[in-house]
């Protein structure tokens, strides 16, 4: 916390508050059952002891540099005051470990005889959760809000299923760089937008990548009180050689790619219905002002055929790349 206010004494009363709330959301993640079954296993060691040793391990202090760069720039607070700062991402923080598990109705039909038999029992979504209002297995409710915001955070739940309520105006981008299509829609404009909730601005698959590239920047400067992924955000910037302000916040290459997958059937329905969307989805972009011009170099030598060679298209576009 002292990094995102420096100005403040390591032992100010503000400072202090702040981390003790943070510490408090940690408390509650460590003592649900599956992190107590976890970590605990068949050691006689004091379960703190345990949790500490767990964080240091697993470089708990890494994961939340990157979770406060990011929270510095999706609650607004890089230009507020430093108490102003460090009050709104212990907030945000502390309610993102406080997520409680989900409570779900399953229901289980069997025959029995000629009769239909629907057996139901109830099970805890921690890991995996759906992007609506619940109520959890104390029976309080939570938004919708609580449980995307959770979902952006480094903790769980790891796994989001949502309907077209999650399609659009909402950001998934901080910690997930895969999505699913559990069923394909009826036009590319909702393709577009399903895919554009995890590319954005600083998304998980470019800082994973940044992370990769630069690190050298930041490793062995010791107890460096700066933000080692502005710097690392700098130094590739540097790099760049120009003002865009693409890269490499909104692009940077690198082993990792945004990954986009369709489970389907071979020879089923879906797999033409797939075809059709990406021809679709170029000429979307294309109308949109906002071409990729691979996909319509691709598509425009798939209709001319072979007459026309890949190269001489090329000729023809207008590239945007900064």
């Amino acid at each position: 916390m002292h990094r995102i206010a420096p100005d403040l004494d390591w032992d100010d009363h503000r400072l202090l508050k702040a981390a003790n709330q943070i510490s408090w959301g940690f408390r509650t993640l460590f003592n649900q059952h599956d992190a107590v079954a976890l970590l605990r296993k068949d050691d006689d060691d004091r379960y703190w002891r345990q949790v500490l040793t767990y964080g240091i391990e697993h470089n708990l202090q890494a994961v939340l540099d990157e979770y406060v760069h990011y929270l510095l720039d999706a609650e607004g607070l890089g230009a507020k005051p430093p108490v102003d700062r460090i009050a709104g991402i212990s907030k945000a923080i502390s309610e993102a470990l406080a997520i409680r598990p989900s409570q779900i109705d399953i229901e289980d039909p069997m025959v029995d005889g000629k009769k239909l038999v629907i057996n139901k029992f109830q099970m805890r979504g921690r890991f995996a959760m759906r992007l609506a209002d619940y109520k959890d297995e104390e029976g309080g409710a939570e938004r919708l809000s609580s449980v995307r915001d959770a979902f952006n955070s480094p903790f769980r739940p790891f796994a989001l299923a949502t309907t077209s309520v999650g399609r659009e105006g909402l950001d998934f981008h901080p910690y997930c760089y895969r999505l699913y299509h559990w069923n394909l829609p009826g036009n590319p404009v909702d393709l577009e937008q399903r895919e554009g909730r995890v590319h954005r601005f600083k998304g998980h698959a470019i800082r994973l990548n940044l992370a990769h590239r630069q690190v050298d920047v930041v490793r062995g400067r010791g107890r460096d009180h700066d933000d080692p992924w502005q710097i690392m955000f700098d130094a590739a910037r540097a790099e760049t050689g120009n003002d865009s302000g693409l890269i490499p916040y909104w692009i940077y290459e690198g082993p990792v790619k945004v990954e986009c997958r369709v489970p389907m059937l071979p020879f089923s329905r879906e797999v033409r219905r797939l075809e059709w969307l990406k021809r679709s989805l170029t000429v979307y972009r294309l109308a949109f002002g906002q071409p990729r011009q691979e996909d319509l170099l691709e598509y425009l030598h798939s209709l001319i055929g072979t007459a026309m060679a890949a190269e001489d298209l090329a000729d023809l576009q207008i590239r945007l790349q900064p």
